[in-house]
């Protein structure tokens, strides 16, 4: 019986939201994979980073793999997705198709990518995995804002907000810049942060940057007690 050689598995950045911020590299990726992966919180749901790429997708030719990562914070429950979603990869991989995997923004930048190229490593160490760079929803909330993030010795913060608040008001003390990443759900608490050190009028919120469906919040007091996109960021800048 013939063997397969093991094929490549793949982490595609595919930038913020607008298809035409795809690099090249990433979409002749895309397009040469005989398998598509992406994330998804819930079986049969809709994958933004595949709404992404969907024009450049072959049906006829290529193959959806939707991997469920669900939203929770049971530890055991988590490290059985991430087992299973590598060995749905591998599957393919050991039939000699490569697979890429889809994400949003960058695939080594807070995304779902860093822990299955963990744990192929972990399980299949003979997997070649490669990471191609997207551009981040930071840089995309920048561009939307008109908005320089910073310049000459300027210091810049990236922090996933939380409900620390000190922690917060700390972050925003020391940099002249800080982009508050997955606000939706301390969004309020976040509110008060920003009125406790007066930068309410130094923030915007952007929501799926780059996108179609983007929006801009600019009064960002408007927002205290509403509920947002998950993909949605802060970015304060103080001076």
């Amino acid at each position: 019986m013939e063997e397969h050689k093991i094929g490549q598995f793949f982490g595609i950045g595919l930038g913020p939201g607008d298809p035409e911020l795809l690099t090249l590299k990433a979409l002749r990726v895309i397009k040469n994979s005989p398998v598509i992966a992406f994330p998804i919180k819930a079986v049969n749901e809709a994958s933004y980073a595949l709404s992404i790429v969907s024009d450049f997708i072959d049906m006829e030719r290529q193959q959806l793999l939707p991997l469920l990562f669900p939203m929770t914070k049971n530890k055991e429950i988590i490290k059985q997705q991430w087992k299973e979603a590598t060995e749905a990869v591998f599957r393919y991989l050991q039939q000699g198709k490569d697979v890429a995997f889809l994400t949003e923004g960058d695939p080594l930048f807070y995304s779902t990518f860093i822990h299955l190229r963990q744990y192929m490593g972990l399980l299949h160490p003979e997997v070649a995995v490669q990471s191609i760079p997207g551009i981040s929803s930071i840089f995309g909330a920048a561009a939307s804002l008109h908005l320089p993030l910073a310049d000459g010795d300027a210091q810049v913060g990236i922090i996933p907000a939380t409900r620390n608040k000190d922690h917060m008001k700390k972050a925003i003390e020391q940099h002249e810049t800080i982009i508050f990443l997955k606000i939706a759900k301390v969004l309020d608490l976040l509110v008060d942060v920003l009125i406790e050190t007066n930068t309410l009028e130094k923030a915007a919120i952007v929501t799926k940057a780059t996108s179609n469906e983007e929006i801009i919040y600019k009064n960002v007091l408007d927002l205290k007690g509403k509920e947002l996109p998950y993909l949605s960021l802060m970015v304060v800048k103080r001076t």
